[in-house]
């Protein structure tokens, strides 16, 4: 539930409130609903998660972290695709959001081995 908690502020920050504030962060509207896409699909995989059989709860939860860990790659893709008008707002931003979804898929990770 932690993640997906986690999923709903990002797609809420980046399809809401950095939307509202482009200018400020750099990043194209286009791009930031784009990124606000995936984490509502976390979203729903989280509450199937959630609400499924606890016998597989190491894989899907090391399921989860590969999507988070992907996610930070296509967020880092798209900061270097927008080098150029990207602020330093936006940089910072992006990077906390990775910092946070790393660990946060480190630690699903490593529960998902001990489970399994």
């Amino acid at each position: 539930m932690i993640d997906g908690i986690g999923a709903t502020v990002s797609a809420f920050l980046l399809g809401i409130l950095l939307v509202r504030f482009e200018k400020l962060f750099g990043i194209p509207t286009s791009s930031l609903y784009f990124l606000a896409v995936i984490p509502l699909f976390f979203i729903v995989y989280d509450f199937y998660c959630y609400h499924k059989s606890h016998h597989k709860t190491g894989a899907l939860l090391k399921g989860i972290a590969i999507l988070n860990l992907m996610y930070c790659g296509v967020s880092l893709g798209f900061a270097v695709y927008h080098f150029d008008t990207i602020t330093i707002l936006g940089w910072i931003y992006i990077v906390i959001e990775i910092i946070i979804v790393f660990f946060l898929a480190l630690i699903e990770f490593t529960v998902g081995e001990e489970l399994i």
